[in-house]
């Protein structure tokens, strides 16, 4: 693990912390999720559940993940074999990489990547094969000559993420079908992060890689109630997929922390099944929040890719004058009293997708009207800068 320092999103959160300014940077919510599933966890630590839970999973969960799957994707779940509770969205993509991983094997990346995929490749003793994301004018999209070129007979894994952090890209039914292609040309298996997966914008809809033919046998998928519930302390995450690999994951993740969350994981389990209604709500808040950062980032005098998922805008300050996005996110405390998170901290440093990404700077909307009203006002001190 040389080489892996605290991650970006401490160092700016203890940034914020240290100079009072609005973190924007780190994507946690600013207030709680729905007051049913805070009750249904009271209750449940009242009622005793809070020892050690199953090692897969409370089976209400377990079920209410299959259910899920089948409600909002049409895919089929067997909770008992299927189906594996995580404690968080992080644990399960790491306990992936080691149990799916030889030393030696070669991982695909899409990056910008969130930080934590490198670390778990590493812990495996694999090799990173990253791809760059290539930005357009309205958004980030798979390069499929780029990533076809980085398959090898080494490649073992490729980790996929839909809505994708930090882009906000939501990849297409036709980028998709490409990986799903190339997967089963290299007889590769895919991990994909979907904890975003409720949060797409602008009438889209996320497809999960795994509906694709033949994709089901050959994906892991990952999710979370953290982004979707706004409880991202809670770290209850699960995984779905074929019996084998489930199993496999299983083998390494009761090694790692055995089992946790005991009285949220029927909490959760509860607010799978809330109606449709609250899931639309959701997206439709996020997106107005998303649409009131965006118009005040172009008012500060940034230009702006609006992301179709997600937490995050990815905002571009060259117009501005600054063409590092690093040092601009270690100065933005004093200059406006804001912390962003530069993109370039989502890349293996010195790589190619480091290089085009160096000027960017990631934003979250996840937050109160009243915090982002404030964050755009103050940035727009650096228009006088």
């Amino acid at each position: 693990m040389q080489g892996f320092g605290p991650t970006i999103f401490a160092e700016m959160s203890a940034l914020a912390a240290r100079t009072g300014s609005l973190n924007l940077g780190q994507g946690f919510p600013d207030s709680d999720g729905p007051s049913s599933l805070l009750e249904d966890a009271v209750d449940a630590i009242r009622a005793g559940r809070n020892q050690y839970p199953p090692g897969s999973g409370e089976p209400e969960l377990l079920a209410a993940v299959a259910e899920h799957q089948h409600r909002f994707h049409g895919l089929a779940v067997d909770p008992a074999t299927e189906v594996l509770v995580t404690t968080g969205a992080t644990e399960a993509v790491a306990a992936s990489v080691l149990a799916l991983c030889e030393p030696g094997d070669e991982v695909i990346v899409l990056e910008p990547a969130y930080d934590a995929y490198a670390a778990a490749i590493a812990l495996a003793g694999g090799v990173q094969r990253s791809v760059p994301l290539r930005a357009t004018a309205t958004g980030f999209t798979v390069d499929a000559d780029a990533l076809r070129a980085a398959f090898s007979e080494r490649t073992r894994l490729l980790l996929l993420n839909t809505p994708h952090n930090p882009t906000g890209a939501v990849l297409t039914a036709a980028e998709l079908a490409v990986v799903a292609e190339l997967a089963a040309a290299h007889d590769v298996v895919v991990v994909t992060d979907e904890v975003y997966e409720h949060l797409v914008y602008d009438g889209l809809r996320h497809l999960p890689i795994a509906t694709l033919p033949g994709m089901a046998e050959r994906t892991l998928t990952v999710s979370s109630a953290g982004k979707t519930f706004s409880v991202t302390g809670w770290k209850v995450g699960w995984l779905t997929g074929p019996a084998d690999l489930v199993t496999a994951v299983r083998t390494v993740k009761q090694f790692v922390t055995f089992s946790g969350g005991a009285p949220f994981q029927p909490a959760v389990a509860r607010a799978l099944a809330l109606p449709d209604a609250f899931f639309a709500e959701l997206a439709g808040d996020h997106q107005r929040r998303r649409d009131l950062l965006c118009e005040g980032l172009r008012a500060a005098g940034f230009e702006v890719r609006v992301p179709a998922g997600s937490y995050f805008v990815v905002a571009d300050p060259r117009p501005l004058g600054f063409d590092d996005g690093t040092q601009l996110c270690r100065r933005l405390p004093e200059l406006a009293g804001v912390v962003g998170v530069p993109v370039s901290a989502f890349c293996t440093p010195g790589g190619e997708a480091a290089a085009e990404v160096r000027p960017l700077v990631r934003f979250t909307f996840c937050k109160r009207d009243a915090v982002l009203s404030e964050a755009v006002e103050r940035l727009q001190r650096l228009r006088t800068h």
